[in-house]
């Protein structure tokens, strides 16, 4: 499965800062999960077994919950049992098609 997440703190006194540390650490602990993972501007995918990406999403939070007592959780999943590598091979799908076109 991949999910697709993000997470921030609602309320921190320095708002521009304090978001900037709690997104870098909830992003330091999807990296050192060891799950294939992607981060762009507005979400961060993770791709595994139901229980170990909930894993990951839960210590993200807790990460974000350190700095600040409220935070937003959005997530979004495509469940796929028995298909992996599909953070890059969705994308590839994508882009031979647009080169083929060309």
């Amino acid at each position: 499965m991949i999910i697709a997440f993000s997470v921030a703190p609602t309320e921190t006194p320095n708002a521009q800062a304090e978001m900037a540390d709690a997104v870098t650490e909830a992003i330091r602990v999807v990296r050192e999960s060891g799950l294939p993972n992607e981060t762009n501007a507005m979400f961060t995918l993770v791709e595994g077994e139901w229980d170990e990406v909930m894993d990951v999403v839960k210590g993200a939070t807790d990460a974000v919950l350190a700095v600040s007592p409220r935070v937003s959780l959005v997530l979004k999943a495509d469940i796929r049992p028995g298909h992996t590598g599909q953070i890059t091979s969705k994308v590839e799908a994508v882009e031979r098609r647009l080169a083929a076109s060309e």
